[in-house]
């Protein structure tokens, strides 16, 4: 029984010790650098990051993310899904426009998965906001077994096989895209 309780004691302690110490509200959001500036880069292009989930869940997990740019685009429309406030009714597919498509993910530095750059970018851009449109999970999120916000890159995976999209083993939730929704 006292190796039992020593050893809940040690996990709890490894688990505490994993949580993020800071705040998510001042964790950074800042560029990683890594998205060709949309000012300096005419072409279309394609980018999906994958960081570290937030707190505990970052030792295990990833929260992915596509962005893409269309030819002479001055921002860059970034879609991705998110938890918060889906219980609320509002939408767990989220979208924006902006010049930093790669930002830390509430303080864990992103990683580079896809880069499409030029004609086949062009070309892929249209698919990818068609299946955007058609993406079914929108007033759904769980974060097991999903759908979640490395659904959304998995659906689109699918949809657009011409992407040759990988997530990494990390992105938790992707194997939901595969469901059968009897639609």
């Amino acid at each position: 029984m006292l190796k039992v309780r020593i050893t809940l004691i040690l996990c709890s302690v490894i688990v505490l010790s994993a949580c993020s110490s800071g705040d998510w509200r001042s964790a950074s959001r800042d560029s990683a650098g890594l998205a060709p500036p949309p000012a300096e880069t005419p072409q279309a292009v394609i980018e999906v990051y994958a960081a570290d989930a937030y707190g505990w869940r970052g030792w295990f997990a990833v929260h992915t993310w596509i962005a893409i740019k269309p030819e002479q685009a001055s921002e860059y429309t970034v879609y991705e899904v998110v938890g918060w406030g889906v219980d609320e009714g509002r939408s767990a597919l989220r979208t924006y426009q902006t010049e930093i498509p790669d930002r830390y993910w509430y303080g864990a530095r992103p990683d580079v998965l896809l880069t499409m750059q030029g004609d086949e970018a062009r070309e892929l851009i249209p698919q990818i906001e068609e299946a955007v449109e058609r993406y079914p999970w929108t007033g759904e999120y769980r974060a097991v077994p999903g759908p979640n916000s490395n659904t959304l890159p998995a659906w689109i995976a699918i949809q657009v096989p011409e992407l040759g999209l990988q997530l990494p083993f990390s992105a938790i939730g992707s194997g939901y895209a595969r469901r059968d929704r009897g639609d």
